[in-house]
């Protein structure tokens, strides 16, 4: 840590230090006066807070709550009738707020006893000088207003001296004649006096009331029986001639409410007519308006219907063009994918006739170079053992015409099936023999019409059989066409035998 910091942080302490220190407070009942240098009018604060320069300026309190004040007289003092009276009182005042620089000047640094003495003497000499105004018996009745008149008469004093006079209450008025006590016991005596006639009085007023009432109580009696009695005849009087006058008003009534009835009938029958008159022609002419409203009604919806046919027979042929054209489109369609699938199959199937015709001529031709090998290596042993086999060619032939009958007896025990299996199992040796020469070929194209490309490849199978049974009678000798020829009549032979 740097010195310039270290001088940063004391001189922050000191001057909190400093704050801590010069900072005063006070509270509400409180006031405190800060005087000294530079100030020349001293600061007062009620109820907040200050700086004070220590050394330099001095604060002082001065208490402003609520001050009591015994007021009380040291010697009898004579009322206006010299009557000597010692007066009892109690004083609540204290330092006037809107007046404290005044009240400073004269009480700061003093306590609140300090300041209570100062200010009864005062109050004091108020009350001595009112009582001598006032003589016993108002002294006595109207203590309110004795101290009311202490307040107004020491109010202007109270106020030179920064005091406000809240209240003033009597406590007790005495005398040492006995003079109170002795008004006291006359004026229980007149008020027991008074009492007494008052009450003799009011019981005479009560017998001379309660006689008075009996006797209008029955004088109201009689008159009110009496006057019931004639009230009673003049009822009586006065129902008969208005039961005379009410008959006559109902005699008259009946009569002029008959004529009255017949008058009304008259008037009802007139009307009936003219309103059954006035109803009719107004039902005719609203049955003519209800009938021309139908009219133009049933025409109306003869046009909407009208309108709305014509509606539904464009809806109908538009639906019926919309149908056509998408049974058309339709139809159309399902042409061309027909015949892209056939096209398709008929690509597909001449591949295959293709790839099978190339491996039966594959296989034809394998087994002739076998065939011819196999020649060209008898023929080539013939040749060299020459005269060496000469001897054995007669054991040969014997050997060979023997073998020769067992391949008839045994061709002769072949039955149809066996034969049928012998050309099954050679015939794709010779078609591939047939279809070898057809392996040089890369593409083949069909054009024909009506359908005639599948026909005419199908054609061609027998055609190459055929070839294929030829030449295998020219590289063999063998017929094979004769041979299932033959057998297939003993086949039909054996089997109509068996039937």
């Amino acid at each position: 840590m740097d010195e310039s910091t270290i001088i940063i942080i004391v001189a922050v302490v000191l001057l909190l230090l400093l704050l801590l220190v010069a900072y005063v407070k006070t509270s509400p009942n409180q006031a405190l006066v800060i005087s000294g240098w530079p100030r020349k009018r001293p600061k007062f604060l009620v109820g907040t807070g200050g700086l004070r320069l220590p050394g330099l300026q001095k604060v002082d309190r001065l208490y402003l709550g609520q001050l009591s004040v015994d007021i009380k007289t040291d010697s009898p003092v004579p009322t206006s009738d010299f009557i000597n009276v010692d007066v009892d009182a109690v004083a609540k005042v204290r330092i006037d707020p809107n007046n404290i620089a005044t009240a400073a000047a004269n009480f700061l640094g003093k306590s609140r006893e300090q300041i209570a003495a100062e200010i009864r003497d005062s109050l004091q000499g108020n009350m001595r000088e009112i009582i001598g105004t006032q003589d016993l018996r108002s002294l006595n009745v109207d203590r309110d207003g004795f101290s009311n008149q202490i307040q107004e008469k020491a109010a202007p004093d109270m106020a030179k001296l920064g005091i406000e006079i809240l209240s003033c209450n009597i406590q007790s008025i005495t005398d040492g004649e006995g003079l109170i006590h002795a008004l006291g016991a006359d004026n229980t005596c007149k008020i027991t006096k008074d009492a007494s006639i008052n009450k003799a009085n009011a019981e005479r007023d009560v017998a001379i009331a309660r006689a008075e009432a009996s006797k209008q109580a029955n004088d109201a009696r009689v008159a009110a029986e009496t006057e019931i009695a004639i009230k009673n005849t003049e009822l009586a009087i006065k129902q008969a001639d208005l039961k005379k006058q009410a008959d006559t008003q109902t005699a008259i009534a009946d009569a002029a409410y008959e004529i009255q009835r017949q008058e009304q009938a008259r008037e009802i029958n007139i009307k009936t007519v003219e309103a059954e008159a006035a109803k009719s022609i107004k039902q005719q002419e609203r049955q003519k308006e209800i009938n021309r409203l139908t009219v133009e009604a049933e025409v109306e919806r003869a046009k909407q219907e009208q309108l709305l046919r014509e509606q539904e027979i464009a809806i109908q042929q538009k639906l019926l063009e919309a149908q056509v054209n998408k049974q058309a489109d339709a139809a159309k369609y399902q042409k061309e994918v027909d015949a892209a699938a056939e096209l398709e199959q008929r690509k597909r199937q001449a591949e295959a006739e293709r790839y099978e015709a190339e491996q039966k001529a594959a296989a034809v031709k394998a087994q002739a170079e076998a065939a011819l090998f196999a020649k060209q290596q008898e023929a080539a042993g013939i040749k060299a053992v020459g005269e060496a086999e000469a001897a054995a060619i007669k054991a040969k032939g014997e050997a060979e015409a023997i073998a020769m009958d067992k391949k008839a007896e045994a061709y002769k025990k072949y039955n149809g099936a066996a034969i049928a299996e012998m050309m099954v199992k050679i015939l794709p040796d010779v078609a591939a023999k047939v279809a070898e020469p057809l392996t040089t070929i890369n593409d083949v194209h069909v054009y024909g019409t009506s359908g005639s490309e599948a026909s005419g490849i199908s054609g061609n199978v027998p055609v190459v059989m055929r070839q294929t049974m030829e030449v295998i009678k020219e590289a063999t000798g063998v017929d094979m066409a004769k041979i299932m020829e033959s057998n297939t009549q003993i086949i039909a032979g054996e089997a109509k035998i068996k039937k």
